[in-house]
């Protein structure tokens, strides 16, 4: 990787992890009980971003959008603002507390709800650039 890739990526993350503890604290703010909703929110919010990022990527001629752009979002952005370990340390934490039945939902519903947000979004963003 080159150091301008590394340069990219790192401003990308400089923008998705503040973002992420910034929504984060914004709908734990909003909605109180187990459920970790800020988590499940960006971990979906940056499955979309990156689906309709490679939606238009693989839509769209070679080189159109550029590597730069890629890094700094797909990378860089949607790396940082996504976290898998915090949704796994919420998981075990459920599960700790005795709250199997929403460790469960909450699995389930990030994984589907994850998958749903990248397939739309990449469907979208072919439609709309193709």
């Amino acid at each position: 990787m080159s150091g301008a890739a590394v340069l990219w990526v790192a401003l990308g993350a400089a923008v998705g992890a503040p973002l992420r503890y910034l929504v984060d604290r914004a709908v734990r703010s909003r909605y109180r009980g187990r459920f970790p909703w800020g988590t499940f929110a960006v971990n979906v919010a940056g499955s979309a971003v990156l689906g309709a990022l490679t939606g238009a990527v693989v839509a769209l001629p070679d080189g159109v959008v550029p590597a730069a752009v890629q890094a700094v979002l797909g990378t860089g952005f949607c790396g940082a603002l996504t976290t898998y370990s915090t949704f796994g340390y919420e998981t075990v934490t459920l599960v700790e507390k005795r709250a199997p039945v929403t460790a469960v939902v909450y699995v389930v519903g990030s994984v589907v709800a994850g998958l749903l947000a990248a397939a739309l979004s990449w469907w979208a963003a072919g439609l709309a650039v193709g």
